[in-house]
């Protein structure tokens, strides 16, 4: 049985551990795990180097040195990865469609003034 190629996108834990790199820059796999455990999760080391093996194979982190400890850094910006990641719901949950995609926002929850005036700031420019 052959191995399955690796996933091009981010599974949860993944992306969390991104929101760090995105957040903090360079940082070590021990570093990482310590700053997980401030704002989301408390995993163990072993864990967290695991899921960067994964992040750099998968193209999303790259190392900066070549002695240890390694350091990594995002090699793809939280823009390009959220893009994609927002494409691909449109795609397979919306068909396709900002409309339905934007009432189903709007359901959830009832905007505040400062989203109400940004969201008219972003429809305003993006005319035509």
């Amino acid at each position: 049985m052959m191995a399955r190629p690796p996933a091009k996108e981010l599974t949860e834990r993944e992306l969390e551990v991104m929101h760090v790199f995105w957040g903090k820059g360079d940082l070590t796999a021990a570093e990482a795990r310590d700053a997980l455990a401030t704002v989301s999760r408390d995993l163990a080391y072993t864990t967290v180097a695991t899921q960067i093996k994964i992040l750099v194979e998968k193209g999303f982190l790259v190392a900066t040195n070549d002695d240890r400890p390694f350091r990594y850094r995002a090699d793809r910006t939280y823009e390009d990865v959220s893009r994609r990641l927002l494409g691909d719901l449109l795609d397979r949950v919306f068909r396709g469609s900002r409309e339905q995609l934007l009432v189903r926002l709007m359901e959830q929850e009832t905007l505040s003034p400062e989203e109400r005036a940004r969201l008219t700031e972003i429809l305003r420019e993006t005319e035509p």
